[in-house]
């Protein structure tokens, strides 16, 4: 069921503005993430806190699980509060030499189908495997951390098509809870930058993400939702400070979240079809980027 508590919780940490969707209102585009979890039972848990691969994911050494993009396919708008089915399946399974060092690609494809059997959501995830890295000589002290405070309503305008949007250990760790997600970057500092070696507690990918996908209705943006398309580039870590950007274009709307380095963290492309209208030429026929930069 899409959890109308589930959805409320998301609504409550966006904390923008706008009503939370209620039961019988349609789903807001990926909210999907949030109001159908999944928590596994903790003897299933690995060391980083996901469930340990071999169950439906394939068993992988590599330590480092990255949520690094995707596509879906919108067929059937969805409402909070409706019973779905769904199903999901590992299409594929790469190893890769990255920039990096040794990675591999595992390419998760789910559906989403209505009561009625019509198929709502057609969606491809695509999960990173990556070796740890070495402690990071910019990682924060204790005193440090100790200066974090709860940023408050994260989003603020900065323009048109432009939010800044904040993060805080408080933020990361409510969107943990609220999609089931243990994984422990999240919210365990020492293990964040003593195992895995990262210089901080790292931002969740699907909330970057979402927090893109948010700045649509932020906008009021009118028209039928067909697909859209995510990537994960680099990792935004607590405390950066972070611009959500967008812009119109000629099938609905290009969306980069910048960072403080100035490089986009995660894009985001959205295409759209206006009530009454074919879609643009050749909107059937884009490619997703290609994983050949990771």
């Amino acid at each position: 069921m899409i959890d109308p508590g589930r959805v409320d919780a998301l609504a409550r940490l966006f904390d923008n503005g706008l009503r939370g969707p209620g039961p019988g209102d349609e789903l807001p585009p990926l909210w999907h993430w949030v109001a159908l979890p999944r928590w596994p039972i903790s003897s299933e848990l690995g060391t980083d806190g996901h469930p340990s691969c071999g169950a439906f994911l394939p068993p992988i050494a590599l330590p480092r699980r990255m949520f690094a993009g995707g596509e879906l396919t919108f067929h059937n708008r969805l409402r909070v509060g409706e019973t779905v089915h769904r199903e999901s399946t590992v299409d594929s399974v790469t190893e890769k030499q990255g920039r990096s060092g040794k990675l591999v690609v595992v390419v998760v494809r789910t559906q989403l189908f209505k009561a009625d059997g019509g198929l709502a959501i057609d969606e491809r995830q695509d999960l990173i495997y990556r070796e740890a890295g070495a402690p990071s000589a910019e990682v924060a002290s204790v005193a440090d951390a100790a200066q974090f405070r709860p940023v408050g309503a994260p989003f603020h305008r900065a323009g048109e098509w432009t939010w800044d949007f904040a993060i805080d250990p408080t933020l990361l760790m409510r969107f943990s809870a609220v999609t089931a997600n243990a994984h422990r970057i999240h919210y365990d500092w020492p293990y964040a930058t003593r195992v895995e070696g990262y210089p901080g507690l790292v931002a969740h990918g699907p909330l970057m993400t979402l927090a893109l996908a948010e700045v649509l209705r932020l906008e009021h943006l009118s028209g039928r939702l067909t697909r859209l398309t995510h990537r994960n580039k680099t990792p935004l870590f607590c405390g950066q400070p972070a611009r959500l950007h967008g812009h119109r274009t000629p099938y609905g709307v290009d969306m980069d979240l910048f960072g403080p380095a100035g490089g986009p963290h995660t894009s985001l492309t959205i295409e759209l079809q206006q009530e009454g209208t074919p879609l643009p030429d050749g909107v059937e026929g884009r490619v997703p980027d290609s994983m050949t930069g990771y």
